[in-house]
């Protein structure tokens, strides 16, 4: 019998290799609201949580107009924007072999719905999830609404659940909704913000991870 019934997926930094283009997205918006410039890895940090909380925490000082001026405006230049991030190398054959193999497959994300089922449209990865989640519509990583939606629509036990993502708000989710996590280092954290999390393991790249789920799930 497996290990896991239930597999979920965060989707930027994880599944796409899209680190690169929200980091740019942020900067043109931060540009256009004339905000304090910020570094590259202090906003790649924040990728993950929810986009308000995303922006509270990259201007803990500002008002509460002016977050909702910041996120707005990154949604905007993000679904205005022409330039498409690719899924990393091997993502489709992993979902695509999950699925072929029964597992309950969903998505937890820091992404809007409309920003979700716009890749998973592009991707054509839609039909292999059955159910996802967005930082819309539950509270944001690392709270574990997210998670806790999925395992309870899915019918299976937390301990029978495993939640990979690049970052550490992924994996502390995971730990709040008493699931297992893998750690996946080619995102936005590093390896040694993940460690600390306490992952089951952590893998550098979705090839990895599928020898790792061969091996143990």
């Amino acid at each position: 019998m497996s290990r896991y019934q239930l597999i979920v997926f965060d989707w930027d930094g994880t599944l796409m290799d899209s680190t690169g283009h929200i980091v740019n997205c942020m900067q043109q918006a931060i540009k256009e609201l004339a905000m304090p410039p910020l570094a590259d890895s202090a906003i790649s940090h924040i990728i993950g949580l929810a986009l308000t909380e995303a922006a509270l925490v990259l201007y803990p000082d500002a008002s509460e107009k002016t977050i909702e001026q910041l996120a707005n405006t990154y949604k905007q230049v993000w679904l205005n924007s022409s330039f498409n991030p690719i899924l990393f190398d091997n993502a489709f054959s992993l979902i695509k072999q999950l699925s072929e193999k029964d597992y309950f497959l969903g998505v937890a994300t820091g992404k809007s719905r409309r920003g979700l089922d716009k890749v998973l449209t592009s991707t054509a990865l839609s039909d292999f999830f059955h159910a996802t989640r967005c930082a819309d519509e539950c509270h944001s990583k690392p709270h574990p609404q997210m998670l806790e939606e999925l395992i309870d629509y899915c019918g299976v036990d937390p301990k029978a659940t495993l939640m990979i993502g690049d970052t550490e708000y992924d994996l502390q989710m995971a730990h709040n909704a008493g699931a297992d996590s893998l750690g996946i280092s080619h995102g936005a954290h590093s390896s040694k913000l993940l460690q600390a999390c306490q992952p089951i393991a952590i893998v550098d790249d979705l090839f990895q991870a599928q020898q790792w789920l061969n091996a143990n799930s």
